[in-house]
């Protein structure tokens, strides 16, 4: 626990550093944080705060920085989010025309670039647990049938199937009837769960079609589960904390490309609502360790179907890069619900 005083110059310290880039001094911890303490007092303070490992002090400098741990309390307690103003608000409303979600998803990540300056991520949906709007079923041909899985975002799955039986038109209609019926606003896990358990009580044309929609889902998440949509990772080569370490911008360009580990992430912070932090080693990621990356999900007709973020340095203005996850994630949501 920080006494007030502790607080503030903490709270002074992470905001000009984040400013400045620079170690804070004593002098300039007295002159922006409004205390009428002496260089002294606030020396004293400042020994405590690095003994607590909330700041260190760089060998070449008097000055002292943030610790990750220093950044998490002031992320916790002492940061006061700024609103965003209403050109950005306008800004990021003008992006979003619900008329295409995967132009949706990348309008997202590039909106986050250009407003942050850093790189913006936006993970697809993981369709495993996304639910299934719509299965129909055309004929093309003798034995040849196109499957059509809709899901909530409006994404189209198109898979041709080749039968052991003949199936009429109307035959093809009356199945998908049965289907949209029966298993329409389910995940096709639990689709594959249901018609496991029910094989025998449906008719053998209908398990088969439904056997067939199944397999060609689960195509679908094998190719498409873990892909993201990310802008602006060049940014990320023009900002001295990172770039004066060519491992360090290799081992972080590693995590973009290996995807699977920052998926991983990105998917912890679907399990609560709101805009998750995690500030260098927080992530588990080796190649994030100089990093922080602000998170939310986002959702369709009030399902979460997925999670962008921002991905810069540990040394970023959190109090503006928070306000514009949130709200590009909620934008976000109210598209491709309208879609």
């Amino acid at each position: 626990m920080l006494n007030d005083r502790a607080q503030i110059l903490l709270k002074t310290l992470v905001e000009r550093y984040i400013s400045d880039g620079q170690p804070v001094g004593s002098r300039a911890l007295q002159q922006f944080s409004g205390l009428e303490v002496s260089p002294a007092t606030i020396r004293n303070v400042m020994a405590d705060l690095e003994e607590m490992g909330l700041v260190a002090s760089p060998h070449t400098s008097a000055g002292r920085v943030p610790t990750a741990l220093g950044y998490r309390l002031f992320i916790d307690t002492l940061m006061v989010v700024q609103p965003l103003d209403t050109r950005h608000m306008q800004q990021i409303k003008n992006q979003f025309q619900p008329d295409n979600p995967t132009r949706l998803l990348t309008q997202a990540s590039n909106l986050l670039s250009e407003l942050t300056h850093f790189a913006g991520v936006v993970a697809t949906p993981n369709r495993s647990s996304v639910t299934v709007r719509q299965i129909e079923f055309l004929r093309l041909a003798e034995k040849k049938v196109l499957l059509i899985i809709v899901m909530p975002d409006g994404e189209v799955e198109n898979r041709v199937l080749l039968t052991e039986k003949d199936y009429t038109q109307a035959q093809l209609t009356e199945a998908g009837n049965f289907l949209n019926q029966n298993y329409a606003g389910r995940s096709l896990q639990d689709i594959r769960q249901r018609v496991q358990s029910e094989l025998h009580q449906l008719r053998h044309d209908m398990s088969a079609l439904m056997t067939a929609a199944i397999a060609a889902g689960d195509d679908a998440i094998a190719r498409k589960q873990e892909n993201y949509v990310i802008s602006g990772e060049r940014n990320l080569l023009h900002i001295q904390d990172l770039s004066t370490d060519m491992n360090r911008l290799r081992n972080l360009f590693n995590v973009f490309e290996q995807k699977t580990e920052l998926l991983r992430l990105l998917d912890a912070g679907r399990r609560a609502p709101g805009v998750h932090i995690f500030v260098g080693s927080e992530s588990g990621l080796e190649g994030l360790d100089e990093c922080s990356v602000v998170s939310a999900s986002y959702a369709s007709d009030g399902q979460v179907i997925g999670t962008l973020a921002v991905v810069g340095p540990k040394r970023m203005a959190y109090e503006k890069v928070v306000p514009i996850v949130d709200v590009t994630a909620k934008l976000l949501s109210n598209a491709l619900s309208q879609h």
